[in-house]
């Protein structure tokens, strides 16, 4: 059993995570950010939950960057071959819920 108090978590770096689970190569991890992360593809599936914060959330589809502004409450979800970026407005703390070892 875990509490977590979302809002009460930093980390030493950008992106830096605490690992809530793992659930069967499933993982669920806690990020805290005050810096964009980098353009990827996960190896899956990717659900990115704003749980303090704002995010602007770039993606391309077909070519062309689009940009989501997600508060908190808000999630985006990353499908299979779905290239993004994360770029907080100040700190943020993310719920990111992916395959194991993925980007």
């Amino acid at each position: 059993m875990k509490v977590i108090r979302s809002k009460e978590f930093t980390a030493t770096r950008a992106w830096g995570a605490l690992d809530i689970a793992n659930m069967h190569g499933t993982t669920v991890r806690l990020h805290w950010t005050d810096q964009p992360y980098k353009w990827h593809v996960n190896d899956g599936e990717e659900v990115f939950a704003v749980l303090d914060g704002v995010v602007e959330m770039h993606y391309r589809e077909l070519g062309i960057e689009h940009v989501a502004v997600l508060s908190a409450g808000d999630v985006f979800f990353a499908g299979i071959g779905c290239e993004h970026v994360a770029h907080p407005l100040g700190e943020a703390r993310v719920l990111v819920i992916e395959r194991e070892g993925s980007v």
